[in-house]
C-alpha cells in the first residue's frame, strides 16, 4: 500500500497564500497544511482553517476529490519558523537564533546551518520558541496535528531534539521526516530537471542524519512518515514533475510538501523566493490531472491524523 500526505507549507504567510491553500484542499489534492504562527496572515489563516473544517464536517459521502480518504479531515500542523522570520518570543529570549542582534532570525539556511553545526544555536532557545509558536496556534482552539520547520532546519540534530521536546510538552505526536529515498528522488527530479542537480546533491549530503532522525523520533514516542518528496523540487513543481514524483513513490507512507498560493500584492511585501511558482503549484494541485495521477497509481491520500 502506498499512502501519501500532500502538505501545503506556509499557511499564514499572506492572505493570498491562505486562499490558495484553501482552494487546494477544497477543490484539489492537498490533505494537510502547516501554519506559520508568526506570519502576517495568521489571523486570516485561523479563520480559513475553521471554515475548511466546518465544510469538511458538513459535506456528504460524495465529497470531492475521490482520492482523498482521511479519517479526520484536514490536518493542521505548526510550520515552526527559526530562520527568515520574526520570533514569537521577545528577541532577547532567543538571542542565539537572531541575526546580529536585529531581533529577527537569520535569513539564509546556509548561515543558520553554519551556526548550528558550530554549536552556536542554543537548543533551550529552540525548544522555547518552538513551544511558543505551537501554543499560539493552540490558543486559537485549533488542534495541532504535527510539526515541521521552515526550510527544513529540523534535519539538524541540534534542532531536532529540542523541537521534539517542545512537541511533547504541547501534546503533538507527529513530525515531518525531511529525508527522501535517493533513487526514486533522482529518477523523478534529475532525469527531467538537470538544473536541480545542485539541490539534489545538497539533499543527498544531508542524508547523513537520516538514521539518527528516525531513532530520535522513536525515542521520543513520536510518529513520522517514511520520508518527504518535494524538497528538491521546491519552486519548480509543475504537472510533469508532479506526475514523475507520484510515479516513483514506493510502498509505505510518504509526504509531498508543496507551496501553493497567489502571487499577489501581499506576497510582494514578503521576503520569499517562491512567487510565480505558488500560482503554478496551485494550478497543478487543483487540477483534474493531479487527481487522475493519484488514482492511476493507487495512491491513498491521507492526512497527518491518520498516522496517529
Amino acid at each position: 500500500m502506498r499512502r501519501l500526505i500532500i502538505n501545503a507549507d506556509d499557511l499564514g504567510l499572506t492572505a493570498g497564500v491562505n486562499r490558495g491553500i484553501s482552494e487546494c484542499f477544497r477543490q484539489g489534492v492537498v490533505s494537510s497544511t502547516t501554519l506559520m504562527a508568526n506570519g502576517s496572515g495568521f489571523a486570516g489563516a485561523v479563520e480559513t482553517v475553521r471554515e475548511l473544517c466546518a465544510a469538511e464536517n458538513s459535506r456528504d459521502g460524495n465529497a470531492s476529490p475521490a482520492v482523498r480518504q482521511p479519517s479526520v479531515g484536514l490536518s493542521v500542523g505548526c510550520h515552526v519558523v527559526l530562520v527568515d522570520g520574526t520570533p514569537v518570543l521577545p528577541p532577547e529570549q532567543v538571542a542565539s537564533l537572531a541575526h546580529n542582534g536585529s531581533g529577527e532570525f537569520r535569513i539564509s539556511f546556509a548561515d543558520f546551518a553554519l551556526q548550528t553545526v558550530a554549536n552556536r544555536v542554543n537548543p533551550l532557545q529552540v525548544a522555547a520558541e518552538a513551544e511558543a509558536q505551537v501554543r499560539r496556534i493552540q490558543a486559537t482552539g485549533l488542534r495541532v496535528s504535527h510539526l515541521d520547520t521552515h526550510k527544513h532546519v529540523h534535519l539538524f540534530p541540534r534542532v531536532l531534539k529540542p523541537l521534539l521536546l517542545a512537541a511533547a510538552k504541547c501534546a503533538v505526536r507527529a513530525v515531518r521526516n525531511p529525508f527522501a529515498p535517493i533513487k526514486p528522488l533522482a529518477f523523478a527530479h534529475l532525469l527531467r530537471r538537470p538544473h536541480l542537480w545542485k539541490r539534489y546533491s545538497e539533499v543527498k549530503l544531508l542524508r547523513a542524519w537520516a538514521e539518527g532522525f528516525r531513532r530520535e523520533v522513536e525515542a521520543h514516542g513520536m510518529v513520522t512518515t517514511d520520508g518527504t518528496f518535494g524538497i528538491v523540487s521546491t519552486g519548480a513543481l509543475d504537472l510533469q514533475l508532479f506526475r514523475a514524483i507520484i510515479g516513483c513513490v514506493p510502498e509505505g507512507t510518504w509526504e509531498l510538501c508543496c507551496h501553493p498560493g497567489y502571487n499577489d500584492a501581499d506576497l510582494a511585501q514578503v521576503r520569499t523566493r517562491l512567487r510565480k511558482s505558488r500560482d503554478q503549484e496551485r494550478e497543478v494541485l487543483t487540477s483534474n490531472a493531479a487527481r487522475k495521477v493519484l488514482e492511476e497509481h493507487n495512491i491513498q491520500l491521507i492526512s497527518y491524523w491518520d498516522l496517529q
